[in-house]
């Protein structure tokens, strides 16, 4: 729905409504922010190609109009209808950003080939080119101004649809119902690197991305089963950003969490330990201009306690519950277990409320906070099941997942019942038949690719797409080419462990970044980078100044690796008995109630 890419001056001043009479039609960023919010619709609720699919549009008014699509077989039907409506709705409701930006002509063609134009050519001469995204929603070579967000159009209304079945075109027309006179407009921006496709439209498969069998640069592989790599500084993280399609999590955003709390961030946001989200701005925004969300986590319950990997995402989901002031539901997936380990379905039951009591122990709030298990939670969460598993093919579910000939079926459902959560229609209980509530999932990175296929499937069931915080691994004792695993005794400490074995751990088995000799520990100093103390304790040690102190001495060797290495010991000692006592305090009558479906109001902040 444009006119050309080529870059042109365009006003960076507030759009003024009464620009022209009405009777006038006069495009403006009412229209073209319209076209944007619609085509995404479009795309999403009709599988259709966003590139060469817009045959034309017209504009009646400043804020009224018809966006015509070509290719289109057939009528809409009014299920289809209904949803083009919900996902223009969802879509103002959210209030988006736009983005707006330049590109040589052969870079993005590259990237996005035919997706960013419509049905005519932009002239051969035209070598750089002005781009409109809106993010996982429809990219588009422009040259229009459009507002700076989506919420700015107040309401986006479809008057009607009109098929046309010998031309097999599809008219819609719509009017904006703006929230002012003077709507800000979009900037362009000076991006680092060019988006990637998956970043900008809905329909660049599930949302882009290889399978989880691929693996990243230099061989190493990161999974929801499996994370293996070849150097000893650990995971490039950037590159994960890149192969994952994610965006970094900046200082900006840290500073924009702070803003709208009022608390200090935690420290592993401080420390760049959470580093890349999805919709984490959009979010925020939403949050701050009074609009509700929920946290949602979880824990596959495979051993009898917990390790200090395990409780990462249960301290920032504590954290988050605790600074936002909002609802959270933790799922424990007894049934994923049981498909995936040499385990009974009757032990897995059992470790789930087992592993209910570490997590209590974490200080969650009984009345902002359900947890259940998918065995006996199942029949709230079904009906979105269903709906979410005939969205995803057999050969996407491979594709994202990985999964051979030689996997139980059991195994390809599971990826829906994990996302279900994902939508508040899941809890009843809580949310009622509410649509209109943000979801907020902090995980580790190695978990996306089940939230990816999530994204991709919540617009077309009318969902909000969920926002995703990702943390970075917590390495193993022996040093960060993996994780810590519950199934090593030697790789972990656990919860359960006294004093006494998590120093011999930590003195026997965690890698050193120190040199081999005291002498040379004095005269080279330790790579922080690799030594596992050091990174531990950027993870558990509170104080900064500390932190920042023993990086210095230790780096330049006026610290010799024991003395770190008993420093980490009486942090994890003080961490593990605190949790020790919390865990001794809770008891059966408390899990049951954590896990009881039950009425919770907690929306309101």
């Amino acid at each position: 729905g444009t006119e050309s890419g080529a870059q042109k001056q365009t006003s960076s001043t507030p759009c003024h409504l009464e620009m022209a009479d009405k009777k006038k039609a006069v495009r403006g960023p009412i229209f073209d922010t319209s076209l944007h919010v619609l085509k995404g619709a479009l795309v999403t609720a009709l599988g259709i190609r966003t590139g060469r699919s817009t045959l034309n549009v017209n504009c009646a008014t400043v804020n009224s109009g018809r966006l015509t699509l070509q290719g289109i077989e057939a009528p809409l039907t009014a299920e289809k209808e209904d949803l083009v409506r919900t996902l223009v709705r969802n879509k103002v409701f959210e209030n988006a950003p736009l983005t707006v930006f330049t590109a040589q002509r052969a870079d993005a063609e590259r990237l996005y080939g035919e997706t960013m134009y419509d049905s005519f050519n932009v002239p051969a001469t035209v070598t750089q080119l002005r781009l409109v995204m809106l993010p996982e929603w429809n990219l588009n070579c422009n040259i229009n101004p459009v507002l700076a967000s989506t919420g700015l159009l107040g309401s986006l209304e479809i008057v009607k649809f009109k098929h046309n079945e010998a031309k097999k075109t599809l008219e819609v027309h719509f009017e904006a119902r703006p929230t002012g006179e003077d709507l800000p407009l979009a900037q362009e921006i000076v991006m680092e690197s060019l988006p990637q496709l998956q970043e900008a439209v809905p329909d660049a498969s599930i949302e882009g991305v290889a399978g989880t069998d691929a693996p990243t640069d230099g061989g190493d592989t990161v999974t929801p089963w499996i994370v293996d790599v070849a150097s000893s500084k650990g995971v490039d993280y950037d590159k994960l950003i890149r192969m994952f399609g994610c965006s970094k999590l900046t200082a900006a955003h840290v500073a924009k969490i702070q803003e709208v709390t009022h608390v200090e961030p935690h420290r592993f946001l401080r420390r760049g330990l959470f580093f890349a989200h999805r919709d984490l701005d959009t979010l925020l925004n939403n949050y701050q201009n009074g609009k509700p969300f929920y946290l949602y986590t979880g824990r596959g319950p495979s051993s009898e306690s917990l390790h200090l990997g395990h409780l990462i995402p249960f301290m920032i989901t504590k954290w988050l519950q605790d600074a936002f002031n909002v609802p959270l539901v933790i799922q424990l997936t007894d049934d994923e277990k049981f498909l995936w380990k040499d385990m009974t379905l009757e032990e897995c039951q059992r470790l789930a409320r087992a592993n209910a009591k570490d997590i209590i122990a974490c200080g969650f709030d009984v009345s902002k906070t359900f947890i259940f298990s998918d065995t006996e939670y199942i029949q709230h969460l079904y009906p979105n099941i269903c709906k979410i598993q005939k969205c995803v093919t057999y050969s996407q579910a491979r594709g994202i997942f990985g999964f051979s000939t030689n996997d139980n079926i059991g195994k390809s459902s599971f990826p829906a019942i994990q996302a279900a959560p994902a939508f508040p229609t899941s809890f009843p209980h809580i949310f009622g038949d509410r649509k209109d509530i943000f979801c907020l999932i902090p995980q580790a990175i190695d978990q996306d690719p089940y939230f990816r296929m999530t994204r991709d499937v919540a617009p077309r069931l009318g969902f909000f797409k969920p926002a995703l915080m990702h943390s970075k691994f917590f390495p193993a004792l022996q040093g960060q080419q993996t994780k810590m695993s519950g199934s090593s005794e030697t790789s972990a400490i656990f919860v359960t462990d006294s004093p006494a074995q998590i120093k011999d751990k930590i003195n026997r088995h965690a890698f050193s970044g120190g040199q081999n000799t005291e002498e040379l520990q004095r005269e080279i100093g330790a790579n922080l980078e690799v030594d596992v103390p050091y990174q531990y304790l950027k993870f558990f040690l509170e104080s900064d100044e500390e932190l920042a102190q023993i990086g210095a001495d230790y780096s330049s060797g006026k610290l010799l690796t024991s003395q770190v290495k008993n420093r980490l010991a009486e942090v994890l000692t003080e961490i593990v008995l605190k949790h020790q006592e919390n865990r001794a305090k809770v008891t059966d009558e408390m899990v049951d109630e954590f896990m009881r479906v039950r009425p919770m109001s907690c929306l309101d902040r």
